[in-house]
């Protein structure tokens, strides 16, 4: 494995900004990795060498003509999760579905990284259209683990992660609904961060849940993710939830941050996400990681948010329901998979005929109660309380952030589980997400900093702060990091 492979993001933008080195041999260090281990790993979707390649050359050939680099990350590539549409690779959301299918545009997170001079090396593995907890569930089979091959690397987003975690990219893209960024940083090793809803634009990402999509960075440190963020984030008329307001300065809080001093910062634990359920190891490393950021001079006192109780059971219906009311645009009309069209049946034959073969098991199951959810009799009972509860998350949220400054919880309630433990058991699959559902419910940021080890595999630790204050979570999370020292590398692959 290379150096360049090794490096972070921030440094290997500083290399291509003084030719010490140039964007190309970056590019072509991380196609071989990814030639290297991707055949084992199964981060990537699809691979765009030439694309990569060339997009570096520009790069290069802007940079010796005298010209300003585009970004602060220009020339250095990056893997996108295949949720976002792309003019020149498939856009598949992980599903049969909308296989082969490439989109008449780009996305404005696509367009945005173009803008800034990344090459995008391929777009990464991911559960169907984004549900699920462990990229089991993609129609084009699992990532693993690089950290042990025989683990899930979490979900939704487990390419991108794992792609990170093993050196096939310095940087991803992700998207997070209820911790899908979040989780697999957390079980990888990884930094992954949710923007505050609307702090990203959502033109172009395959919806999952509109009211709780979220794309977001993803790094290995918090500097690069916060580098990412940058690039990414802004308003966006095309997004009618877009916030029409300054980004916050996410990279001078990361650079703050780094030097070590958390003095009159307030740091909530919440009492609801402690639990001796959770393994005791994610205990133990969250428990240290608190006595990190009060030696750093944070202010920690518990905080009492009663209504996360709720959380699952509510998020696990309005969920549903948006995805069975944004699904039924893939009706085999007028793109994507057509089963059964012969001549003989019906355009409802067809429609029900593509749809049983296109959409995978979990997909599937999240139509039917979307759909049971927001039948007649059964609203207000159901989605309309779920709304209710959604309320209380963030008054509860509101409260919390009247004491402290940030709140923080264990990302996942244990490390990454065994492939094939929990995919056929739903619940059991769903209470991977206990942790990071409430900011999804409330649109707030939040995001998972590795903080150690248990049993050999990664634990993360979760910082949130409330809606557009996002460069609070990457002070404290830089803090923390730089206090925590390096961490440990997979040896998987």
């Amino acid at each position: 494995m290379t150096d360049l492979v090794r490096s972070t993001a921030a440094d290997l933008a500083a290399k291509i900004r003084t030719r010490e080195v140039s964007a190309v041999e970056v590019t072509r260090a991380h196609l071989d990795r990814i030639a290297e281990v991707d055949g084992t790993l199964h981060a990537f979707l699809h691979v765009a060498g030439d694309e990569a390649l060339a997009a570096a050359e520009a790069v290069d050939v802007s940079l010796d003509a005298g010209d300003a680099p585009a970004s602060p990350l220009a020339g250095v590539p990056l893997a996108l999760k295949d949720v976002f549409t792309t003019t020149d690779m498939p856009t598949t959301a992980g599903s049969k579905m909308l296989e082969g299918w490439v989109s008449p545009y780009d996305a404005t997170v696509t367009a945005r990284l173009r803008a800034a001079g990344i090459p995008l090396l391929g777009k990464t593995n991911l559960d169907e259209f984004a549900m699920g907890s462990s990229t089991e569930n993609s129609a084009y089979g699992p990532t693993l683990n690089p950290w042990d091959t025989t683990r899930v690397p979490g979900g939704s987003g487990g390419g991108s992660a794992a792609a990170l975690a093993s050196f096939q990219a310095p940087l991803a893209i992700g998207t997070d609904t209820g911790g899908s960024i979040r989780q697999p940083a957390a079980v990888t090793g990884t930094v992954g961060c949710k923007p505050t809803y609307g702090g990203v634009s959502r033109f172009g990402l395959i919806a999952c849940a509109s009211s709780l999509d979220q794309g977001g960075p993803c790094g290995r440190t918090v500097l690069d993710t916060a580098l990412l963020h940058q690039v990414i984030a802004g308003h966006d008329p095309r997004d009618s939830t877009s916030v029409d307001a300054a980004v916050p300065d996410v990279v001078e809080a990361a650079l703050r941050g780094a030097g070590g001093d958390l003095t009159g910062v307030r740091v909530g634990v919440v009492k609801e996400l402690h639990s001796d359920a959770y393994q005791p190891g994610v205990i133990s490393s969250f428990d240290a990681a608190v006595e990190v950021l009060t030696s750093l001079g944070a202010e920690v006192v518990e905080v009492s948010c009663p209504s996360f109780e709720h959380a699952l059971a509510a998020y696990y219906l309005i969920l549903p329901s948006e995805v069975s009311s944004n699904l039924a645009r893939f009706d085999a009309m007028r793109y994507g998979l057509r089963v059964g069209d012969d001549g003989t049946r019906s355009a409802d034959q067809v429609m029900a005929m593509s749809r049983a073969a296109g959409f995978g098991a979990e997909v599937k199951r999240r139509i039917m109660i979307g759909t049971y959810a927001l039948s007649a009799g059964y609203y207000d009972a159901y989605y309309g309380q779920a709304l209710k509860i959604r309320t209380l998350i963030a008054r509860d949220f509101d409260r919390a952030y009247e004491k402290v400054d940030v709140l923080v919880s264990p990302t996942t309630p244990s490390t990454a589980f065994a492939l094939g433990e929990k995919v056929d058991d739903p619940i059991a699959m769903y209470l991977y997400d206990l942790c990071t559902l409430p900011t999804n419910l409330a649109g707030h940021p939040a995001m998972s900093v590795p903080s150690g080890l248990a049993d050999g595999l990664p634990v993360g630790l979760q910082i949130m702060a409330p809606a557009m204050a996002d460069d609070r979570l990457y002070r404290v999370g830089a803090a923390y990091e730089a206090a925590r020292g390096e961490f440990p590398h997979p040896s998987a692959v």
